[in-house]
């Protein structure tokens, strides 16, 4: 026996891929991470969605404890054209000395302003008092009071395919948050001098 034979009894045979097999490889791998971006950027759609309306909530939240315990009214103004709102109150100017109304911007509140194709949808704000309905409409604010009422409103946020819903209460001025469109959002009437 020569030394080739031997050589060639004890090392197997090498083979590799065929260029048909890596294609192959490459084709799959490209579906499954297609499918996977798709199902991606439906969910990250749906989130933008929500954290819009879950910035109203927590700052309609913010607003009303902030009113009760300041004692003055607080104010989230809703810009429709530009997708955003904005908390503001009456602050002292320590230059000057006198109150004006002012954006609040702390650590749990701050002006928000709506990314991707997130906007209200829906806006519908109850005057009070001696409003007409279209001075309302024309500030598009809900005025939170000291003693912890505030405009009743339906105000709908969505991209047109996801929608959230925050309702905030005339008489007691809490708020919430609902998945859906205003009109599938009961406003309930509180009765307070129910026990």
């Amino acid at each position: 026996m020569q030394a080739t034979d031997l050589k060639a009894k004890v090392e197997p045979e090498r083979r590799g891929f065929t260029i048909a097999e890596l294609l192959l490889v490459v084709v799959v791998i490209a579906l499954i991470g297609g499918m996977g971006g798709g199902l991606y950027v439906g969910t990250y759609k749906r989130m933008l969605v929500e954290k819009a309306a879950r910035d109203l909530l927590l700052t309609a939240k913010y607003a009303r404890i902030a009113a009760v315990e300041q004692l003055r009214p607080y104010e989230i103004h809703l810009d429709v054209q530009k997708n955003g709102f904005w908390l503001e109150t009456s602050l002292l100017n320590e230059e000057t000395g006198q109150t004006e109304q002012g954006i609040v911007e702390n650590y749990y509140c701050r002006p928000v302003e709506f990314t991707g194709d997130v906007k209200f949808e829906d806006v519908q704000i109850t005057p009070i008092g001696t409003e007409t309905v279209a001075e309302a409409e024309d500030q598009q604010k809900i005025v939170f009071s000291p003693n912890g009422s505030a405009r009743s409103a339906v105000i709908q946020i969505g991209d047109g395919k996801t929608h959230f819903t925050v309702s905030v209460s005339a008489a007691t001025g809490k708020a919430a948050m609902y998945f859906g469109k205003a009109e599938n959002v009961k406003t309930k009437t509180v009765d307070l001098d129910a026990q």
